[in-house]
C-alpha cells in the first residue's frame, strides 16, 4: 500500500503523503502532509476533501512540531526511583522492557487484577483498540467503560433515536436558524463553523446557548447564558411553548414520536418564569428562543458535549433530541440535530476487529472516570481483585480524570506495575514503571471514522518512526509474544488490520487512494420518521430533568461554602491534555487561568490577573485570574485541561472536580460543581 504519487512538478527530495488528523474532534480532517528530505516540513488540510476544504486548526496545522518536539519519548523507559520521588527512569532494549512487563503480567494470579486504561488520544480503528483489544481479550484482563468524554450523550442519542445518528454536517449552510448548545465551535469544531457562517451570511440567524460567553458566542446573533447543568430545564420550557401555542408538527408526532402525552404533561409544569428562575435567564429569552425555534424552517440545533458533562445531562440531551421531532425539523435536510453521526458507521464496521473470542470467561468492567476510587479500593467479593497493574495508552488519566488527588494517589502506589506508552513525559508517564515510546500519527498507518461527519478516512504513513518508537499495534504484538500467545490473529499486519477493518461495502482499494470514502446514506434521514428503535419511532418516555448535584436548589448547605459554579472547558489551543507541551501553542495560552466575572472578583477583592487558589473540599489549585466577561456572574470557567506539572503549583483543574457519575452512561459529571475562589 503505498502513499499517494507525488505531484507533477515536485522535486524528487518532495514527496506528499494523505493521512487523517487522529484527534478527539467532531471534523476528522483529511490531511496532505509534504515530505522534504524524509522530514515532515508541513501539514495541511486537503482543499479536495469535502468537510475539510483545505482548513486545519492551529493545533494541527503544528502538528510536524509535535513529531519532531525535542522532549519526544523515543526510546523504552524504566523507572529508578520510588513514586513518591522525583521521577527518574534509565533506558532498556526492547527486548528487556517487553521481557520484564510481560514476567510481571505472568505473575499476577487473577488476570482481572490487570486493567487497561485508553481513551481518544487517537482516535484511530488500528492504533485504538485493533491489536490492544486483542492482548486484553486474550489476557482475560478486566474491561475498561471508556466514558471520559462522551458516554451520557451517546446514551442519551441511543434511547431516543436508537443509536449516535445526526443530520449531515454540509447541510448546516442550508439551515434559517441554528442554536449552536454547548459547543464553542470555533475552537472545537472548526468545519461545522465554516458551514454555520455560510448560513449566517446567507441570512440565516445564529444563538449560542452555553454558559460561557465563548468566542462562537462573540459571532453569533444571540448568547443565552444560562447557568450550568440547566439545559434540560430549558428544553422543557421551549416544549412547553410549543404545546401552549399551538407550535407543534402534530402529523410528525403522532406518527413518529413515542411517550408524547408523557412528555408533554412534564412539559406543561415548565412555563418561562419557571425556566427563568431555573436557568439565571429572563422569561422573554425563553419565550423568544421558542418563537424563533417555532417559526423558522429549516431549523437545526448543533449540540456538543460540554453540556451534558453534569449529573443530569443524558435527560438533558434526550430531551434537546427531540425538539426537532416536536416541529418536524427533520422533515428537512437542513433541520434536525447533529451531536454525533459516529452511529452511522456501525453497519459497515467489523465487530469481529478486537477479537472478542479471545477472551474465555467474562471479566468485570471498571470505568474509566472512577479511576481515582478504584485504584485505591482493596479486593472485595463486590469489586474483585485489587488492581495491580495499569497499562495505560492514548489517555493521561492523571491530568483529565476527575478527583485528581485521588487518581495521583492511586498512582503512586507502589505495589501497583504501570506501563505506559506514550509520545512524551506526561504527568501520567512520570509515575510509570515503564514508559514505551509511540509513533504520532505521521509515522504509522491507521484508518479512521468520524463522529461529526460520515466519511471514512484513511492516514498513510509519511515518515517513519522516530528513534525506536512503535506503533501501539506494533508494541502489543510484542507484548504478545513475550506472553507466549501464538494465536494467529498476533500475526495479522498493519495492513491486514486496516483492511479488516470495515465491511465490505467500504473499497479498501478505493480508500486508500482517493483517502476518504463517503458513506452511502439518505440526505434527510429521518423525514418520514424511521428512526432505529424498537418502535421505529423517536422515544420520549421518561426523559425529564435532573438538578446538578452542586447547586444553590440541591444542595444549599454546599453553596454556602462555595456560591460558585465552576465548569472547565478546554483552552482553545489544547485537546483535552494534548498540545499542552507544544511551545508555540502553550505560549499562546499563557498559563492557567479562572475567568471570573467582575461582580464576583470584586466581591472576592480580586485584581485581574492576581494569583488565586480555587477549592472545594475535595481540594484546590492555584492559577491565575482573568477578569472576564467570558464568565457570567455566579460561574467561574476554569480553562483546562493543563498538565499538572505545568501549572503554577503542580496541580490543575481536576483537583476539585468529583467521581459521582452521570444520570445516563454513567459518564464523569466534570462541569457539575461548586468551588469559592480567593486570593492565595
Amino acid at each position: 500500500m503505498n502513499p499517494m504519487p507525488t505531484p507533477a512538478g515536485s522535486t524528487p527530495a518532495t514527496r506528499i503523503v494523505h493521512g487523517a488528523c487522529p484527534h478527539d474532534c467532531p471534523d476528522t480532517c483529511a490531511l496532505k502532509i509534504t515530505v522534504h528530505n524524509e522530514r515532515v516540513i508541513k501539514v495541511q488540510g486537503r482543499a479536495e476533501h469535502p468537510s475539510t476544504h483545505g482548513a486545519l486548526c492551529t493545533k494541527v496545522s503544528r502538528y510536524a512540531e509535535r513529531t519532531y518536539h525535542p522532549e519526544r519519548v523515543l526510546q523504552p523507559l524504566r523507572r529508578t526511583s520510588a513514586k513518591t520521588e522525583p521521577p527518574r527512569f534509565e533506558t532498556v532494549s526492547w527486548d528487556e522492557a517487553l521481557a520484564d512487563i510481560a514476567a510481571r503480567l505472568k505473575a499476577i494470579e487473577d488476570p482481572q487484577a490487570i486493567q487497561p486504561y485508553s481513551y481518544a488520544g487517537t482516535m484511530g480503528q488500528l492504533q485504538g483498540e485493533a491489536m490492544a483489544g486483542r492482548f486484553f481479550n486474550r489476557l482475560g484482563a478486566s474491561l475498561l467503560d471508556r466514558t471520559i468524554c462522551a458516554s451520557a450523550g451517546a446514551a442519551a442519542l441511543t434511547a431516543t433515536y436508537g443509536h449516535k445518528l445526526g443530520m449531515h454536517l454540509r447541510f448546516f449552510a442550508e439551515s434559517r436558524l441554528i442554536l449552536i448548545w454547548g459547543s464553542n465551535s470555533i475552537a472545537s469544531n472548526l468545519h461545522f463553523w465554516t458551514y454555520a457562517n455560510q448560513a449566517k451570511r446567507d441570512g440565516a440567524k445564529l444563538i449560542c446557548i452555553d454558559p460561557r460567553k465563548t468566542e462562537t458566542a462573540d459571532k453569533c446573533h444571540q448568547h443565552i447564558a444560562l447557568l450550568p447543568g440547566t439545559d434540560g430545564a430549558l428544553a422543557l420550557g421551549l416544549m412547553h411553548e410549543l404545546i401552549a401555542n399551538g407550535w407543534l408538527d402534530e402529523d410528525y408526532v403522532a406518527r413518529h414520536v413515542d411517550g408524547f402525552e408523557e412528555l408533554s404533561a412534564k412539559a406543561l409544569l415548565w412555563p418561562p418564569e419557571r425556566v427563568a428562575q431555573t436557568c439565571g435567564i429572563t422569561a422573554d429569552e425563553v419565550r423568544g428562543l421558542a418563537r424563533d425555534y417555532a417559526s423558522t424552517a429549516p431549523a437545526a440545533i448543533r449540540l456538543n458535549y460540554g453540556m451534558q458533562r453534569v449529573r443530569g445531562g443524558g435527560n438533558a440531551v434526550r430531551l434537546i433530541a427531540l425538539l426537532p421531532c416536536l416541529t418536524g425539523a427533520w422533515r428537512h435536510r437542513a433541520g434536525g440535530l447533529l451531536l454525533s453521526a459516529s452511529g452511522w458507521f456501525a453497519p459497515f464496521k467489523n465487530p469481529q476487529l478486537e477479537r472478542p473470542e479471545l477472551r474465555l470467561k467474562p471479566s468485570r468492567t471498571i470505568n474509566m472516570s472512577t479511576i481515582g476510587d478504584d485504584l485505591l479500593r482493596e479486593a472485595s467479593p463486590e469489586f474483585g481483585p485489587r488492581i495491580e497493574a495499569l497499562i495505560v495508552y492514548n489517555s493521561n488519566p492523571v491530568a483529565v480524570a476527575p478527583e485528581s488527588p485521588k487518581v495521583v494517589r492511586g498512582f503512586q502506589r507502589a505495589d501497583l506495575f504501570t506501563v505506559v506508552l506514550e509520545h512524551f513525559m506526561t504527568d501520567t508517564a512520570d509515575l510509570a514503571d515503564y514508559v514505551l515510546p509511540a509513533t504520532t500519527q505521521l509515522e504509522h498507518l491507521d484508518v479512521h471514522t468520524a463522529y461529526g461527519h460520515t466519511d471514512v478516512l484513511i492516514n498513510h504513513p509519511a515518515v517513519k518512526p522516530l528513534g525506536e518508537a512503535r506503533p501501539n499495534t506494533q508494541i502489543f504484538r510484542g507484548l504478545a509474544a513475550a506472553m507466549g500467545f501464538t494465536e494467529p490473529a498476533f500475526a495479522d499486519t498493519d495492513e491486514q488490520l486496516a483492511r479488516q477493518a470495515f465491511t465490505n461495502e467500504i473499497d479498501f482499494a478505493a480508500l486508500s487512494q482517493q483517502g476518504w470514502q463517503s458513506l452511502p446514506l439518505p440526505e434527510a434521514p429521518f423525514a418520514e420518521g424511521g428512526f432505529i428503535t424498537p418502535t421505529g419511532k423517536a422515544d420520549a418516555r421518561g426523559a425529564d430533568y435532573l438538578p446538578n448535584y452542586e447547586s444553590r436548589s440541591s444542595s444549599p448547605a454546599l453553596a454556602a461554602r462555595y456560591p460558585l459554579a465552576m465548569i472547565s472547558p478546554p483552552a482553545r489551543n489544547f485537546l483535552n491534555s494534548s498540545f499542552v507541551n507544544v511551545k508555540s501553542l502553550r505560549d499562546i495560552e499563557a498559563e492557567p487561568i479562572v475567568e471570573i466575572h467582575a461582580e464576583d472578583a470584586a466581591a472576592r477583592g480580586l485584581a485581574d490577573g492576581a494569583v488565586v487558589r480555587v477549592f472545594n473540599d475535595r481540594g484546590s489549585y492555584v492559577c491565575k485570574a482573568r477578569i472576564s466577561a467570558r464568565a457570567r456572574p455566579g460561574v467561574v470557567n476554569g480553562l483546562g485541561v493543563w498538565w499538572r506539572k505545568l501549572g503554577l503549583a503542580g496541580s490543575n483543574v481536576n483537583e476539585v472536580t468529583h467521581q459521582r457519575l452521570t444520570d445516563l452512561g454513567n459518564a464523569p459529571a466534570f462541569y457539575d460543581c461548586l468551588v469559592e475562589v480567593a486570593a492565595a
